[in-house]
């Protein structure tokens, strides 16, 4: 994905300007806009973005030293590539009675060790039937994510099946590692409240976006109308997704929810409708992702 194509077409609403974008991270200022809006943003990449993870684990073997309820919880917390997430269903939403090809994806893992020598186990040692949908790993050389080892005689028979859902479900289906989200730099707001001995400029950190903004002068009146101007995001991508699809994926989630709460107050103002039973209340909204 391009990342130089997210934008606004109207200059005069919300802005988003790319400073850096790698495989598993984007650097962005986002402009023209409310601390409510930009916080939204911040919490929808952390929760509603949509992913792939195992979600349920029938072990057939296990002789390891470890329980199945670990091996489980950790099998479900690998990352899985979720690029074509989106064209896969909700099982929530599904015809299917328990899973099927169109709301999930079967990983096998079938190892055992036969010599005096241990025997570490990767994620690279998942077999998935997707194409696409497999363990994520940063290189060709990269086996992933450690999880058991095995001593001679020791072996491990597992069938996983991985679904989609999002991070406000479990975090195992969240497409960040970590978001880091910063306003006003220097503290001209007030919104923050540093604790220190003597003086605040030598004992805190100056902020790395410092330069981005103009200092309080001294003895300037505190202004309690002032609102922030620029956000600064850093998204960090778990792998699961490349984190400029994080960043579109949080956008159109925002977008429908939006747009639907549009809808039903338009129709509530039309017809008289009874707010309670507004759709945005019960989880996704649509195939917004």
């Amino acid at each position: 994905m391009d990342a130089a194509g997210i934008a606004f077409p109207d200059t005069a609403g919300p802005q988003i300007s790319i400073r850096e974008v790698d495989k598993n991270k984007i650097t962005f200022v986002l402009s023209n806009t409310e601390l409510a809006m930009a916080n939204a943003l911040r919490r929808v990449m952390f929760a509603e973005v949509p992913t792939m993870a195992i979600d349920l684990v029938e072990i057939e073997s296990n002789t390891t030293v470890l329980s199945d309820e670990f091996l489980a919880h950790r099998l479900g917390l690998v990352p899985l590539v979720s690029a074509d997430a989106k064209r896969m269903n909700y099982t929530r939403e599904c015809n299917c009675t328990q899973y099927c090809p169109n709301c999930s994806v079967e990983l096998i893992l079938n190892v055992s060790c036969q010599n005096d020598l241990s025997r570490d186990v990767y994620s690279r040692d998942l077999i998935s039937s997707h194409n696409t949908i497999k363990p994520y790993f940063e290189s060709d050389d990269d086996r992933g994510v450690l999880l058991v080892k095995l001593k001679q005689g020791q072996e491990l028979s597992v069938r996983c099946i991985a679904k989609k859902g999002m991070a406000k479900e479990h975090a195992k289906w969240a497409p960040c590692s970590g978001i880091a989200f910063e306003y006003d730099p220097h503290n001209k707001l007030r919104h923050t409240t540093y604790w220190h001995e003597e003086d605040i400029k030598s004992e805190w950190p100056r902020s790395i976006y410092a330069d981005e903004e103009s200092e309080s002068k001294p003895g300037q009146a505190f202004d309690y109308k002032a609102k922030p101007e620029k956000f600064y995001f850093t998204v960090e991508s778990t792998g699961a997704l490349e984190p400029a699809e994080i960043v579109v994926g949080a956008l159109n989630v925002l977008e429908a929810k939006l747009a639907a709460l549009q809808e039903a107050l338009r129709m509530s103002s039309d017809d008289h409708l009874d707010l309670s039973n507004l759709p945005i209340q019960n989880g996704p909204i649509g195939n917004y992702y």
